[in-house]
C-alpha cells in the first residue's frame, strides 16, 4: 500500500520533478483541444516550469478575481476539499494574482441553471451534473450508461473507474463536441462521485423487497434498473431526497455514499446494499468541471493555472471519494444500520439490465459502437497502473470505516500519470 503522504497541491518544485522531463517535448506540441487557447493571448509557459518561469509570464498580467461554484454544500463538508484545494493551488501558483471566490451549495445557480450561469459569466468555473440533463448531454450519458461494469471498491475501484471514464471522456470527440456546443470548456469533462449504493428506510434487498418501492433515480440508466427490480422510479435532484425519505414520498434512492452523509440521509435511511466487486450498481459518471465564457478571455497563462489545477484536483476527488465513502459508513453505523451486499437475484437482474443499456448504446453509436471494450481496455490499464504504485483495498464497504485511513494512500503519483497522459493534449496552447 501507498504509504507516503504529499500537500494537497503540488508545489512548483513537485510539478517540475514529476512532469517537467516527460512533458518538456508535448508542451510545445499540446493542442488546444477540449481545453482551448481562447482569445485572451498573451504569453504561457510549459507544463512542469519552475514558478520562477510562471511569474515571469505572469509578470505584466493584472490581477483578477474568478467565481468559482463548488459542488459541496458547505466550506465544512467532506467534499468541500476540492474546493479548498482549488483555491489554493491557483492563488499559490499564480503568485497571488488570481483570487479564487468560492460559492457554496448552488448559491448562484442551480445544477439545471449552470450552463447559463457559465455561458453568461455569472460563474467562471463550476461543479456540474451534466447527467441531469441527458438531453442536452446525449454523449455524456452515453458514457455514464457504459461505466456500469467497472470496478466496484472502496478506494481503489474508485480510483481506477474515476480515471477511466476521464480517459474515456477525453478520448471522445462527441463528449467534447457536446461542451463546444453550449459554449462550455471542460477542465475534467467527467468527474466520478463513486459507486452507486441502494439506500432504503426499510430493510431488504431481494426481488420482492423490491416490488413496489418507490426509489429515486438520477439518471436514464438507473431508471431503467429500478424498473427492472420491480420498483417504480422517481426523479428528483439529490439535495430533495432527504425531505422525500423523510416524508414517505419515497422508499429508496440509487445514489453515492458522500453526498447521502452529507445531507443526513443515512441516518434516515440505514439500509443500505451494494454490489459485487466486479461490477457497479450502474453508471459513476455524474459530475463534470467546468469553465464559461470568462475563462475563454482570460489570459493564456492564467487558463493554464486554472486548466492544470486539474491534476491536483483529480488527487483531491480521489481523497473526497474514499473519505466520504468512510463518513458515510461511519454515519450508518452511528444509526444503527447497515451496509450488506445485494441479493444475487436482485444483481443478477441488474447486471442484465446494465447489459442491455450498454448494447442500446453501442447501437446508437452516439460514442461509437466499441464503447464497452474501450471503457474495458481503460479500465485495465488503469488497474495496472494502481497496481503499479502498490494501491489495495483493506477491506470491503461495510467495514471501510474501520480500515481506511486518508493518511495510507497518496493518489499524487497516480494523477500525475492520468494528467500527463490524458489531459496534456487539451491544455490551453
Amino acid at each position: 500500500m501507498t504509504t507516503v503522504r504529499s500537500p494537497r497541491f503540488l508545489s512548483a518544485a513537485a510539478i517540475t520533478a514529476t512532469a517537467v522531463l516527460a512533458l518538456s517535448a508535448c508542451a510545445g506540441s499540446a493542442g488546444s483541444g477540449g481545453g482551448g487557447g481562447g482569445t485572451g493571448g498573451g504569453t504561457g509557459f510549459d507544463y512542469g516550469a519552475s514558478q520562477e518561469d510562471v511569474d515571469a509570464a505572469l509578470a505584466e498580467l493584472d490581477p483578477m478575481n474568478i467565481v468559482y461554484q463548488a459542488g459541496a454544500q458547505g466550506p465544512n463538508s467532506v467534499s468541500a476539499q476540492s474546493a479548498h484545494d482549488f483555491k489554493e493551488y491557483v492563488e499559490e501558483r499564480s503568485g497571488g494574482k488570481i483570487t479564487v471566490e468560492v460559492i457554496w451549495a448552488q448559491a448562484i445557480a442551480g445544477y439545471s441553471e449552470i450552463d447559463d450561469a457559465l455561458a453568461d459569466g455569472r460563474i467562471d468555473v463550476s461543479y456540474a451534473l451534466p447527467i441531469y440533463d441527458p438531453s442536452t448531454y446525449p454523449a455524456f450519458d452515453a458514457l455514464a450508461t457504459t461505466s456500469a461494469g467497472l470496478p466496484n471498491s472502496p478506494v481503489v475501484g474508485e480510483l481506477v473507474g474515476n480515471a477511466a471514464i476521464i480517459d474515456m471522456a477525453w478520448n471522445s470527440e462527441e463528449i467534447l463536441a457536446g461542451y463546444e456546443e453550449q459554449g462550455i470548456v471542460p477542465l475534467t469533462p467527467v468527474v466520478s462521485t463513486g459507486n452507486h449504493h441502494a439506500i432504503c428506510s426499510d430493510a431488504g434487498t431481494t426481488l420482492d423487497d423490491w416490488k413496489g418501492r418507490q426509489v429515486r433515480i438520477p439518471s436514464v440508466s438507473l431508471e431503467a434498473v429500478a424498473s427492472n427490480l420491480g420498483a417504480t422510479p422517481v426523479s428528483m435532484e439529490y439535495v430533495e431526497v432527504f425531505e422525500a425519505i423523510q416524508r414517505g414520498t419515497v422508499d429508496c434512492t440509487l445514489a453515492q455514499l458522500l453526498p447521502s452523509e452529507e445531507a443526513g440521509l443515512l441516518q434516515i435511511a440505514p439500509n443500505v446494499s451494494y454490489a459485487s466487486p466486479e461490477s457497479s450498481l450502474s453508471s459513476r459518471g455524474a459530475g463534470a468541471m467546468l469553465a464559461g465564457s470568462n475563462f475563454q478571455n482570460l489570459p493564456l497563462a492564467y487558463q493554464q493555472i486554472i486548466f492544470d489545477a486539474g491534476e491536483p484536483g483529480f488527487v483531491a476527488s480521489s481523497e473526497v471519494i474514499a473519505n466520504g465513502n468512510a463518513a458515510g459508513v461511519k454515519q450508518l453505523r452511528e444509526a444503527g444500520g447497515e451496509m450488506t451486499p445485494l441479493d444475487p437475484e436482485a444483481e443478477k437482474k441488474y447486471k442484465e439490465t446494465n447489459d442491455e443499456l450498454i448494447a442500446q448504446v453501442e447501437e446508437d453509436g452516439l460514442i461509437g459502437s466499441d464503447a464497452s471494450q474501450r471503457m474495458k481496455d481503460a479500465a485495465d490499464k488503469w488497474s495496472g497502473v494502481a497496481e503499479e504504485l502498490g494501491y489495495e483495498e483493506g477491506g470491503d464497504f461495510s467495514t471501510l470505516d474501520e480500515w481506511y485511513d486518508v493518511e495510507d494512500f497518496d493518489f499524487t503519483p497516480f494523477a500525475a500519470q492520468l494528467f500527463e497522459e490524458v489531459y496534456l493534449p487539451h491544455r490551453p496552447s
